[in-house]
């Protein structure tokens, strides 16, 4: 029983949750995850630029990314849409590419659109990763991605208005 006991707790540390509200309608922020153009302009840590962004979403459809670091360096991911409701959930693999294009160890996002009288409660949730590591990194990388994403959408609501 007490392994069973470790085997939970140790898989809860293999968990991201990450919440934002962002102020902008459940329907344009479902609209940037979904877009390739879109998506691409807010997607990676700070500084980071996004040089390749194919997408199709629909039930299992796949999408495919590339993001360069400050220091030149491509950083490829790829994954399957597993379920999409509109504007309400997403849920896709998160796989990071090895040299020959293949995915290393996948994870499962889920991304839920919560309206909050206008605004955008975000909860974004990955699961499972390697390690600890994985997961922190992973929890630095998409908080920076989000910074950038609260900014993207400020300036798309602007353009709109």
């Amino acid at each position: 029983m007490e392994t069973r006991t470790e085997d939970t707790s140790a898989r809860q540390e293999r968990k991201l949750t990450i919440t934002r509200m962002f102020d902008a309608p459940c329907s344009l922020v479902f609209k940037v995850w979904t877009q390739p153009g879109h998506f691409a302009r807010w997607l990676g840590p700070k500084d980071f630029t996004t040089t390749f962004c194919q997408m199709d979403v629909r039930l299992g459809g796949t999408y495919r990314a590339c993001i360069r670091s400050p220091e030149d360096k491509d950083h490829w991911m790829q994954g399957v849409y597993r379920e999409i409701v509109e504007p309400e959930r997403l849920v896709f693999t998160f796989a990071w590419e090895d040299e020959d294009t293949k995915p290393k160890h996948e994870t499962i996002v889920t991304v839920t659109f919560v309206d909050q009288h206008g605004k955008t409660l975000l909860t974004f949730h990955q699961a499972d990763f390697e390690s600890v590591e994985s997961r922190d990194s992973h929890r630095s990388g998409w908080s920076e991605c989000f910074d950038r994403l609260e900014v993207y959408l400020a300036n798309a609501m602007t353009r709109e208005s």
